[in-house]
């Protein structure tokens, strides 16, 4: 499917809408070739990981790859199957962050979380292969020698991203803080920036690297991911405070009962408020200084932190 060209520089609330609906639908569209059928052996295991990788999600971090991609003239349907790739690894967390050993939540995107379907073991394992066959996308994908090196690089900052110096030290650092009265501010922006903010950074770090960007490029993307990591957690925990679970599609009000170390609990609301307004505005100007003004990364950066889920 030919991704849609969605090039120019000005956009309304309705055209980002139609923007996200169309750049969801083509990630939509390429997992589905992607990812095992529901019927190929094991039936049970690639229920459970359709389940999940199914349930619905903005497709932020795809979306990110290809924004950054397209605004450095990236060959977007190229870089699709990794873009994709991503999203295998971001619900793979998802799955794994849900279970009872961890936050214990029955409710994600909308629908019940993957062990309350299928069963513990079940779970872990679904996890355990949308982590694998997501590594496995980035190595076979894009096709093409030219590639080559560019794949091994996206390979390696992925790992880097999700390993114990990134989000899965970061889930530690956030089990750990449950057990912390009076967390401290450097704590908390440690634990976001690993836990969340290190593949939404590695998302656009791919993008950048498929496309061949120059250093600088690479460095101003880095800016701009790292910028709206924490912007979208800071965005999640104020969510978590003011609005429903049926707003969310998952329970609201657990990182309080749960004693979570988050940037309301630390800085309070109207602090947080102002630091999500700099974190978009340090984004914004990280982007408009690419390539054709950044493309679409100001406006998904502004979209950031305007969500309602």
């Amino acid at each position: 499917m030919a991704l849609q060209d969605h090039s120019s520089s000005q956009m309304t609330a309705q055209d980002l809408a139609q923007y996200l609906a169309a750049r969801k639908a083509e990630v939509e569209h390429a997992l589905e070739l992607l990812v095992p059928r529901p019927d190929a052996w094991p039936e049970k295991l690639h229920r459970a990981v359709r389940h999940s990788l199914f349930a619905g999600g903005k497709r932020l971090r795809p979306i990110l790859c290809l924004a950054a991609a397209e605004a450095l003239g990236g060959d977007l349907e190229a870089i699709l199957p990794a873009a994709c790739g991503l999203e295998m690894i971001h619900t793979y967390s998802l799955i794994h962050d849900d279970l009872p050993a961890l936050d214990n939540d029955d409710l994600r995107r909308g629908v019940p979380t993957c062990h309350v379907v299928f069963g513990e073991a079940m779970a872990i394992l679904a996890g355990d292969a949308l982590l694998t066959h997501g590594l496995g996308t980035f190595g076979r994908y894009p096709e093409g020698e030219r590639y080559d090196g560019a794949k091994l690089a996206v390979v390696n900052a992925v790992v880097d991203a999700i390993g114990t110096t990134g989000m899965i030290g970061g889930q530690v650092a956030d089990l750990e803080a449950e057990e912390i009265s009076d967390p401290t501010p450097e704590l908390v922006l440690s634990i976001h920036e690993s836990k969340t903010g290190r593949l939404i950074r590695c998302s656009l770090q791919a993008g950048g690297l498929l496309s061949f960007a120059k250093d600088a490029e690479l460095e101003r993307l880095d800016t701009y991911g790292r910028a709206i990591g924490l912007a979208f957690q800071i965005k999640d925990d104020l969510l978590d405070v003011e609005a429903d679970a049926a707003t969310l599609g998952k329970s609201s009000g657990k990182d309080a009962a749960a004693g979570k170390a988050t940037f309301p609990s630390v800085w309070g609301l109207e602090r947080s408020r102002e630091m999500l307004a700099e974190k978009i505005a340090e984004a914004v100007a990280a982007a408009t200084a690419l390539p054709r003004g950044g493309g679409r990364l100001p406006v998904l950066a502004r979209f950031v932190g305007s969500r309602a889920s």
